[in-house]
């Protein structure tokens, strides 16, 4: 008798989900693995192109799934702008320039460079091309080279340089000059403009910053000869675009690609951040013509060596030029020429000039100002002095010095 007898009942199935599951799982394992391996070594039985068509196919896919979700958007940058337009357009007529002098050894014959700065090359005349740069860039310099914007080295000749307004002309061979700057105008410029700088900074060619006109009619001292007191005020446009040394000379330009300043100088202290001016360029061409042509610039001459009143002690004024205690602007005649417009007029020396036509005359550079601005050769000018605390007047007849 079997076991089957014994219980008198049926063995029980096994239930199939017990052992179908895993054979499932089993199969699409399997069927997995054999898949990779065979797409691997189809993968690598590709030829590049093959590949290459494959990521296409698959970059398609991709994209076409992107269309789909309307969340992603396909962005196209355009690099090609108004700004890159304008610096194709101008920064082949901005150069380099270079200060050369000659070494302080005994005998030396070597030059070798003193500085360096930017200019801008603003005309093309037959054989030659003229550049407009900073008296400061070129002084003192006995000789003056122009790199290119290819960066060509050319020879070039200093033709005039005028320290109150720091412009300065060079002319050069003109056969390998590609591109003139526009010249355009400063008497519309608005405060808030942008603006572009382009120049040479510490050596780095054809550098290009942007910024805006932050004002316009600005005034700024200026030292000549070191000693701490303002010779000059120059007048300038003030802007944000980034000026640093080098940049000197170069351009300033509108957003018609055309100069409107010559870059001067900047605010050079930690504190300050930002602050750079340019010479407008209404004011600097009649200069940059006078020095092309004569090598100067003719202003009117008084003929006189005087200070300002506000740099001598109170009581010198009052022991030794008879003034009132509170007279405090003015200048003082320390010397004169002979035979000069001042001395013709009757000037003396420690006369103190206090008017100019009838306009205050605090020191010296307000005199200059006015004589160098507002008069012209063979003007006469109506002179108020103190001679002994006594008031008196006179008119000088201006002749060119």
């Amino acid at each position: 008798m079997d076991y089957f007898d014994d219980h008198h009942k049926e063995p029980e199935k096994p239930k199939r989900a017990s052992w179908l599951l895993p054979a499932i799982l089993g199969g699409i394992i399997g069927a997995g693995i054999v898949l990779l391996v065979a797409y691997g070594l189809d993968r690598d039985s590709l030829t590049p192109d093959d590949q290459s068509q494959s990521q296409q196919g698959e970059a398609t896919q991709l994209a076409s799934d992107s269309n789909q979700n309307p969340n992603l958007q396909n962005v196209s940058v355009d690099v090609q702008s108004g700004i890159t337009d304008i610096v194709d357009k101008t920064a082949p007529a901005v150069v380099g320039v270079v200060n050369l002098q000659q070494g302080d050894a005994l005998f030396s014959q070597e030059e070798s460079t003193a500085g360096s700065g930017s200019g801008v090359i603003y005309k093309k005349e037959g054989e030659k091309a003229y550049v407009v740069t900073n008296h400061h860039v070129v002084e003192g310099a006995q000789d003056v080279d122009v790199i290119l914007h290819n960066g060509v080295e050319v020879s070039a000749k200093l033709l005039g340089s005028d320290v109150f307004t720091d412009l300065a002309v060079l002319e050069m061979d003109a056969s390998r000059v590609e591109q003139v700057i526009e010249v355009g105008t400063s008497s519309t410029v608005k405060t808030g403009e942008p603006v572009i700088a382009i120049g040479d900074p510490l050596g780095f060619s054809g550098s290009v910053t942007q910024g805006i006109i932050s004002g316009v009619n600005r005034t700024v001292p200026q030292d000549f000869n070191g000693d701490g007191r303002a010779d000059w005020q120059a007048d300038v446009m003030q802007t944000d675009a980034a000026i640093n040394p080098g940049n000197s000379g170069g351009a300033l330009i509108n957003m018609a690609g055309q100069l409107i300043g010559i870059n001067s100088m900047k605010i050079a202290e930690s504190s300050v951040e930002g602050i750079g001016f340019a010479i407008p360029v209404d004011s600097a061409v009649p200069i940059m013509e006078q020095l092309e042509q004569n090598g100067q610039v003719e202003r009117p001459y008084l003929g006189v060596e005087a200070y300002s009143l506000n740099e001598i002690p109170a009581s010198e004024r009052t022991e030794h030029l008879g003034l009132p205690d509170d007279m405090e602007n003015g200048v003082y005649i320390w010397s004169l020429e002979a035979l000069s417009p001042a001395e013709n007029a009757g000037l003396r020396e420690l006369d103190v000039i206090t008017e100019l036509d009838g306009q205050p005359i605090d020191d010296m550079t307000s005199l200059r100002k006015h004589l160098y601005e507002d008069k012209q050769i063979g003007d006469q000018m109506k002179v108020t002095y103190y001679r002994d605390g006594q008031k008196n007047e006179t008119t000088v007849t201006l002749s060119e010095q």
